[in-house]
């Protein structure tokens, strides 16, 4: 790295974040597979583009077809995907969008080395919880019937461990939540730690 310098940029996150008019953030939805991360992100993302804030969805499967796509499913693997999910959700939120990642991200170094990358009030971990049984029930992708017969190895929660977020911002429990109120119980707590508000300070100090 000696040949390496960063490269300072004059329009910075406050910059961009006066221009759209809304706090930039990460919103990291973790949970076990079927739980309803990538649904509750899709309402989420519609909500606040109704109301004008410039998003991004970042989804566990869809990183896999393009950023990812040359990584498995090991131990080490699986840190290096959420390594650069990480550091892409960072570019994104430096350049002033509320950035949705919905990822699996089964274990809590990770999620601390994620949570690392951006200021503590930057990092909004939302814990997606529902029970192992309700998962396998609901079952979308169909991962959990294959993983019984046999055909799938090392699925989160059932060969593979999951490491629930001891302290998250939000716990939203989707055994006993609807997807459209899950979303709105996030979009209540971004509004309520100031998504709009920052707009006007950052507008100050840039001038």
């Amino acid at each position: 790295m000696r040949n390496i310098r960063w490269q300072g940029l004059e329009v910075d996150k406050d910059a961009h974040a006066a221009l759209n008019g809304h706090r930039p953030r990460v919103l990291w939805l973790t949970g076990l597979s079927g739980a309803g991360k990538s649904t509750i992100a899709d309402l989420l993302e519609q909500r606040l583009f109704a109301e004008g804030v410039h998003t991004c969805v970042l989804d566990g499967d869809n990183v896999r077809h393009g950023l990812c796509c040359d990584l498995g499913f090991s131990a080490e693997d699986r840190d290096e995907n959420i390594r650069r999910v990480a550091e892409v959700a960072k570019l994104m939120v430096q350049s002033g969008l509320v950035v949705i990642v919905a990822s699996i991200s089964p274990f809590r170094a990770e999620r601390y080395a994620a949570r690392a990358l951006f200021e503590p009030s930057a990092f909004v971990e939302v814990f997606v919880d529902a029970p192992l049984e309700v998962v396998q029930n609901r079952d979308p992708k169909g991962l959990y019937a294959r993983a019984r017969a046999g055909e799938v190895r090392g699925l989160t929660g059932l060969d593979a461990p999951y490491e629930p977020p001891l302290n998250p911002e939000l716990r939203i429990d989707t055994a006993a939540m609807a997807p459209d109120a899950a979303a709105q119980a996030i979009l209540d707590h971004l509004r309520a730690t100031g998504l709009k508000r920052a707009s006007a300070e950052s507008r100050r100090s840039t001038r």
